[in-house]
């Protein structure tokens, strides 16, 4: 089963690789593009070593997270406006190389690059924390309330993550086009957050009373 489940996850990450490839370099022209490299590197290295990890470690967390599918209306919705918002962004990144219309600072490129390798490593802290971080919004069975770690500073710590990696992304292809763009995610994870925290108070025992001793969703002091 495990074979299967390996399998799984490699067709997973070379689809995605040949995916982003052709919206990033089809527009671009060309397959000359250090930042369009530099993107395809800090994404699908460390997601590689990753799922590496959960499968040997947490199998079912890898299961779980290629195979799960939303069930609500309300997110898939969210889900088709992401990914139009990517395929957007990312083709605006590609012709924005190819056509010169804004370039920024070779700094910008390379601060966000880090940006973006340490909110991997939050995301990986949170799935670590939380067993039943599934890709849907779903109560498990025998699923309990994390309130600990990052998840005792935010309810949404993998969302907070998620932030950061995509409002880094388009800085990495030198895109200020394509950052406006992803700047449409924020509204977007903020539909999905009070959608799923409906369904958790309702499902899951123990979340209200969270709700009330961790006060911020995503940014501390903010909101």
């Amino acid at each position: 089963m495990k074979e299967g489940l390996l399998k799984e996850a490699i067709i997973k990450i070379v689809s995605g690789i040949i995916l982003l490839g052709l919206l990033l370099f089809l527009p671009a022209g060309t397959i000359h593009w250090r930042d369009g490299w530099l993107l395809m590197a800090i994404l699908f290295i460390p997601m590689f070593f990753a799922g590496i990890i959960m499968y040997i470690k947490a199998p079912d967390l890898l299961r779980s997270r290629l195979r799960a599918k939303e069930t609500q209306s309300e997110q898939k919705d969210v889900i088709k406006y992401s990914g139009l918002m990517f395929i957007a962004a990312f083709i605006i990144a590609g012709l924005n190389y190819r056509f010169k219309w804004i370039i920024l600072p070779d700094a910008v490129v390379w601060a966000a690059a880090v940006v973006f390798l340490l909110a991997y490593c939050l995301f990986g802290e949170v799935l670590r924390e939380n067993q039943y971080l599934s890709r849907v919004i779903e109560v498990q069975e025998d699923q309990t309330v994390v309130d600990t770690g990052l998840y005792g500073i935010v309810r949404h710590p993998m969302y907070s993550a998620t932030v950061l990696l995509f409002l880094s992304m388009p800085l990495v292809l030198n895109s200020l086009p394509s950052f406006v763009i992803m700047l449409v995610y924020l509204p977007i994870i903020v539909k999905r957050i009070r959608n799923e925290e409906l369904v958790l108070e309702q499902e899951l025992k123990g979340y209200k009373e969270y709700k009330n001793k961790v006060k911020y969703r995503l940014i501390p002091l903010i909101w």
